[in-house]
């Protein structure tokens, strides 16, 4: 089968976006564009560990909850929820009611804390792990990579939980750290010259 779809516009895209009207417009303006910014680099890492064992359609559609309850993922305001905290989040059908991982992000943020402090910020950390471009598997042929691996392993001694290889490589793919539109989508010129222009953070 093929890594492409013909859209209504007549444009080719990514298969996985045809599966509807808001995949499609995740993948136009965000999925492989690089981000710098940190929330959304915690917020993305934090989904992505919700998503664990579901589908990222859940995720997306249950986003707007997520953010409003956890502070638009402001890890400065997560770090300090408290079991309380935690038992209300249970309680929201509008999110994922899974205690592990709603304890993973409350503790994950206190790790992004003590992470920027380390790195200056978690953009800067992160973005070490981008692989070069002559080790880049073609797109969508893979779901980790050496560089997942290494990040993911770099995260777990740091305390962080929920950031398996797998995981990791799906944040990565998100956050533009890698180029994975297929090869004729519309989008992928766009994403490369977003990160031929975009300046690494150190």
């Amino acid at each position: 089968m093929s890594s492409t779809f013909v859209d209504d516009d007549g444009q080719l895209r990514c298969r996985w976006c045809s599966i509807s009207p808001a995949f499609r417009h995740y993948h136009d303006t965000e999925w492989g564009f690089p981000v710098a910014d940190d929330v959304r680099l915690f917020e993305k890492i934090c989904l992505e560990g919700f998503q664990s064992g579901l589908s990222w359609r859940t995720i997306l559609a249950k986003r707007p909850r997520f953010r409003a309850v956890f502070h638009d993922f402001d890890f400065e305001q997560v770090a300090r929820f408290d079991q309380q905290d935690v038992a209300k989040l249970l309680q929201d059908e509008g999110i994922i009611r899974h205690r592990g991982k709603i304890e993973a992000a409350i503790h994950n943020a206190g790790c992004a804390r003590q992470l920027v402090q380390e790195a200056g910020s978690l953009a800067a950390f992160f973005w070490r792990y981008e692989p070069a471009a002559a080790t880049r598997a073609s797109p969508q042929t893979v779901s980790t990579s050496a560089e997942s691996i290494a990040l993911s392993k770099a995260l777990k001694q740091r305390g962080w939980k929920f950031v398996g290889p797998t995981t990791v490589y799906a944040f990565m793919q998100a956050m533009g750290l890698v180029n994975d539109h297929a090869h004729g989508c519309v989008i992928r010129p766009q994403v490369e010259a977003a990160r031929a222009a975009f300046r690494r953070p150190v």
